[in-house]
């Protein structure tokens, strides 16, 4: 696996499609092992993808587009200005707010930086907020959406980990909440020595009950996605049809903006978004063979228990070697690539295979923020004109509070895993 393991950087540092650098470096495997029928490189593929947990994530992709064409990402953006506008940083707040409420929609971190950084950071840039920290406030709280169910990370986890996802999910809840209350801490704070002011005038009582009432749909969309889990109605699949189906009657008769024309413009989107990620998934059969045939997560498993037993400090390299994956490697492949390897590792010195989910989900999150490259701080650096240079500059207190709150949450695991434990 080590000649693997080098084409494929070799591959990625020269700019090749993620999803054939997966693939062609999983083929040298099967150079290298002339005892193995050729034809395992065609049905590899075909196999990793006929896994029925695995349809909710095109299913859940879907389910978000329709929702974001349903008019529900304007409403979401009145609702968390209702609510934070008139605190310190107001701007700032709707930004961290509307993050975890599109956590029910999107579900992709990037996804909601490239959208937050379209629709609502240039307001910031515009009413004095400096583009470094627009920037940064803009990718960073991109976190939380990550970590709100329905997250096509925690998905992937789930289906290649065989971990429950509604456990998964139930859990995501408290994390995503928790890093809402960093992050508006961090606005404060930074908004308070920067003399950032708020955006309105604090709402009164009707104005918020009638922007809550306009978003129950989509507020409830989270509660009805664990409910149906915990009492059996759904399978995680059949959960991402509800979706679908849900987000289609709030489009039409909720909300009624969702046109046949948006219909089938939304479907040719998701179709290109599903492609793309289901052809990742498939290459990814021929990679992930390997790793178990060369016994990987076993070797591993003993050099870094040759270290230490401590559960603390393996984790500790766990995260590490998470956070140099991440900056460098899309989220989702490393999810399929290294859920194999790290999670029997974290499961043997005690770590909840839940818990440790959610800290793996949310730290190779965490390198679509940071240098050198960061999809969602890309994104966001594009849409912005923002040089990296500066957004590196202004970096540093986010990736800090990130990094505390990651502690947290390894230290305490019972915070992690209260609400599924009540719940499951």
């Amino acid at each position: 696996m080590l000649l693997v393991a080098i084409l494929f950087l070799v591959f990625l540092a020269v700019g090749m499609p993620i999803a054939y650098a997966i693939g062609i470096s999983g083929m040298a495997f099967f150079l290298q092992h002339p005892e193995l029928p050729f034809t395992m490189i065609v049905q590899l593929p075909i196999s990793q993808t006929q896994n029925f947990t695995l349809l909710a994530v095109p299913l859940f992709i879907l389910a978000g587009n329709l929702m974001n064409a349903s008019g529900i990402t304007k409403r979401l953006i009145r609702l968390a200005s209702v609510l934070t506008g008139h605190m310190r940083g107001g701007l700032g707040q709707v930004n961290v707010v509307l993050s975890t409420l599109m956590g029910g929609v999107s579900g992709s971190a990037i996804a909601d930086a490239s959208m937050e950084a379209k629709i609502l950071a240039p307001a910031m840039i515009e009413q004095g907020y400096s583009p470094g920290f627009t920037a940064n406030c803009t990718a960073w709280t991109a976190l939380i959406t990550a970590t709100i169910p329905p997250g096509v990370g925690i998905i992937l986890y789930g289906t290649i980990g065989e971990v429950s996802i509604g456990r998964l999910f139930a859990a995501g809840i408290f994390v995503g909440l928790f890093l809402l209350t960093v992050d508006m801490i961090t606005v404060s704070m930074i908004s308070k020595r920067r003399g950032y002011k708020p955006e309105r005038t604090k709402a009164s009582f009707k104005e918020r009950l009638v922007a809550i009432k306009e978003n129950i749909w989509a507020l409830m969309f989270p509660v009805l996605l664990l409910f149906g889990l915990r009492v059996g109605v759904f399978t995680p699949s059949e959960v991402g049809s509800f979706a679908c189906v849900y987000a289609i009657l709030v489009g039409v008769f909720a909300y009624k903006e969702l046109t046949l024309k948006k219909l089938i413009e939304t479907l040719g989107s998701s179709v290109m978004d599903v492609g793309g990620i289901m052809f990742i998934i498939a290459l990814s059969g021929i990679f992930g063979y390997g790793i178990p045939f060369e016994r990987i997560p076993d070797l591993l498993s003993g050099i870094i228990l040759g270290l230490s037993t401590n559960r603390y400090i393996v984790m500790f390299i766990i995260i590490v070697l998470l956070l140099i994956l991440g900056m460098f490697i899309d989220g989702s492949v490393v999810i399929l690539l290294f859920t194999p390897i790290f999670l029997p590792l974290a499961t043997k010195v005690g770590w909840d295979p839940v818990h440790f989910g959610i800290l793996f989900c949310t730290i190779i999150t965490m390198g679509n923020m940071t240098p050198p490259v960061g999809l969602a701080m890309s994104a966001v650096c594009t849409v912005l004109n923002v040089p990296i240079s500066e957004y590196v500059r202004e970096m540093w207190p986010w990736l800090l509070v990130t990094v505390l709150a990651v502690a947290v949450l390894v230290f305490f695991p019972g915070l992690v895993l209260a609400i599924p434990r009540l719940l499951f």
